[in-house]
């Protein structure tokens, strides 16, 4: 697999198209003028003028040159071997709520994205430790497997919405139960599940699930995202309305999340405005015992950026060689 040390200096590909666009332009007024001087076909006979055929292929190679350039400047690696690291952390999945109910503006903007937020800085706490994702409203979903590619976290976490999942509704415990599915093989003890939810109109028995979570060695924490008082759920520029037409109003249910975190021998916090509750549940869980990982990792890489240059240096030189005038011939044939 090809990777780029320095993956930025590929958006200077985007200029490629520059080159042959200006020479374009310049050719059209070129050949504009000469027509201003009369009969395009004698003046170009009676003129020294440049080969458009040779023209364009010394554009050419000028343009491959540049974009073998940029490839070089970007550093491509290849992977030369496999190795076994063995690090030592926790692992912890997030089930994160995107039911319609996240959109909810108790917090700027509103609950869901507060919730992103929240989780982004969890990861940039994380040092060996593994963090996967699931997703749910009135099912569950994968969002992010374990790992500890926090990049890729970042990445998956940002393309989350309440669009996500299409069935509507707050399944906790179907989120809880493929959360415990989740976790690897390698982990044994130090397993937590971080329950990220305003708790409303929960469809099962989410307590019942997070006991059963604890007896096979998993924490379940809770997260409460919400206000008691509750707040209408915009959508599409209106709010979500019942059946009779009254705007229906999403509503923090504190008690459902204490009973989770109860049963589940971890702890409920609800989100405040500027803390939002990630920092002591994730100071509760560097408690317990941290656990040895292997992962097999790319090691060492051989670079490419010198056969790149290369490239690059042999179009340059071949678009310096080649003359880009016309075969010599008689002006006026016999």
């Amino acid at each position: 697999m090809i990777v780029f040390a320095n993956a930025v200096v590929l958006y200077l590909l985007l200029g490629v198209w520059v080159l042959p666009l200006l020479f374009a332009l310049s050719r059209y007024f070129r050949k504009r003028r000469i027509k201003a001087l009369g009969d395009a076909q004698w003046v170009a006979r009676l003129m020294p003028s440049v080969s458009s055929t040779k023209a364009w292929l010394k554009m050419v190679m000028l343009t491959l040159a540049y974009a073998f350039l940029v490839l070089g400047l970007a550093r491509p690696q290849v992977g030369a071997k496999l190795s076994q690291k063995e690090s030592k952390g926790i692992e912890v999945m997030v089930a994160l709520d995107v039911s319609n109910s996240m959109l909810a503006q108790d917090y700027a903007p509103n609950r869901l994205e507060r919730a992103k937020l929240a989780v982004s800085k969890l990861v940039d706490r994380l040092n060996g430790d593994r963090i996967g994702l699931i997703i749910f409203a009135g099912s569950s979903f994968v969002q992010l497997p374990i790992t500890t590619d926090y990049v890729s976290a970042k990445m998956f976490l940002s393309t989350v919405s309440n669009e996500s999942i299409p069935i509507q509704g707050t399944a906790i415990a179907d989120a809880i139960r493929l959360s415990m599915k989740s976790f690897s093989i390698q982990s044994e003890k130090s397993r937590a599940i971080i329950v990220i939810t305003d708790g409303e109109n929960h469809e099962d028995d989410p307590v019942a699930m997070a006991k059963e979570a604890f007896e096979n060695g998993v924490r379940v924490f809770t997260i409460g995202v919400g206000s008691p008082e509750g707040k209408a759920i915009p959508l599409n520029g209106d709010y979500i309305k019942d059946k009779d037409g009254n705007i229906v109003v999403t509503r923090l249910d504190e008690e459902t999340l204490q009973q989770i975190a109860e049963e589940g021998g971890g702890a409920y916090v609800r989100a405040g405005m500027g803390e939002f509750g990630l920092n002591p549940i994730i100071d509760s869980i560097r408690k317990m015992d941290k656990e040895k990982f292997d992962t097999i990792v790319f090691e060492e890489y051989n670079e490419l950026f010198m056969y790149c240059f290369g490239v690059a240096f042999f179009f340059m030189l071949m678009a310096l060689l080649l003359s880009d005038k016309r075969n010599k011939r008689q002006l006026f044939e016999e």
